[in-house]
């Protein structure tokens, strides 16, 4: 069974990789096949057509911030929420647990028009606050359950040793904090790299657009060149295929954890 389920998700994308080393004419005759002669000029062209070079460097920063900030937002929101007791925890626990069910495209209209009006469009911060504000949710849902399992004595020792709030939180919580931080950066990279309806209603700026949006440039006269597409949908795919490789035992320790302690 496993066996079938990853045959599912490996070959759309071995057909894709296979078929952008294509000419055209070939993919129409042999399309299950292997290239004759790989044609790597695909991915030159691929490359320069989608504009992906500076688009690369577009994502990098803006998803690259958008995680920081929203982990170093989640993680005090998480803390204060899980480590101690007041009269609103409960409403503001439900509060954040529900912005997960909220459909991000809902929220493309009234988000556009409050963007125009507070002048944010088509700068560094445009796509910066949305990721960061749909990110917090999850992040702070992963980061407080994993809290929940620590000892009040770490609090008590911190309190002992003559550590303030934020000196407990920062000494003692966060160091314990580890792998559920690697899970929350790793949904939260994921989720940002790959999010294209937020880039394409509020970037308009060209330098400023990000790689998702890169694709959109094989439409017009590249619309039928679908070995140039494969090729750019790869390019594309390298970077979240070497990505989750390399941290994805990070992903699960995180989750192993989580569920031990919970």
């Amino acid at each position: 069974m496993l066996l079938l389920l990853l045959v599912i998700n490996i070959y759309p994308l071995l057909w894709m990789i296979l078929n952008s080393l294509k000419t055209e004419r070939e993919l129409s005759t042999n399309p299950f096949g292997v290239a004759r002669e790989p044609v790597w000029s695909n991915y030159i062209e691929a490359w320069k057509v989608a504009k992906l070079g500076p688009y690369l460097v577009n994502s990098i920063i803006v998803t690259l911030s958008a995680v920081v900030l929203t982990l170093l937002v989640g993680a005090l929101a998480a803390f204060f929420l899980s480590r101690f007791e007041f009269k609103s925890k409960g409403f503001l626990l439900v509060y954040f647990t529900f912005g997960m069910l909220i459909p991000i495209h809902a929220t493309l209209v009234p988000l556009f028009i409050e963007m125009r009006s507070l002048n944010l469009m088509d700068n560094r911060l445009t796509l910066l606050l949305p990721y960061t504000a749909f990110n917090l949710p999850i992040t702070i849902f992963i980061l407080a359950g994993f809290m929940n399992a620590f000892p009040k004595e770490v609090e008590e020792a911190g309190i002992m040793d003559g550590c303030s709030v934020m000196g407990i939180f920062g000494r003692l919580i966060l160091p314990m904090l580890t792998p559920a931080l690697a899970t929350a950066f790793i949904i939260n990279f994921l989720n940002n790299w790959n999010e294209f309806s937020f880039a394409l209603v509020l970037i308009n700026d060209g330098a400023l657009k990000t790689l998702p949006l890169g694709l959109a440039n094989f439409a017009g006269q590249y619309n039928r060149s679908y070995t140039l597409q494969m090729a750019g949908l790869t390019i594309v795919l390298v970077p979240t295929l070497l990505f989750y490789l390399s941290v994805q035992k990070y992903l699960t320790a995180g989750m192993t954890a989580g569920a031990v302690k919970g």
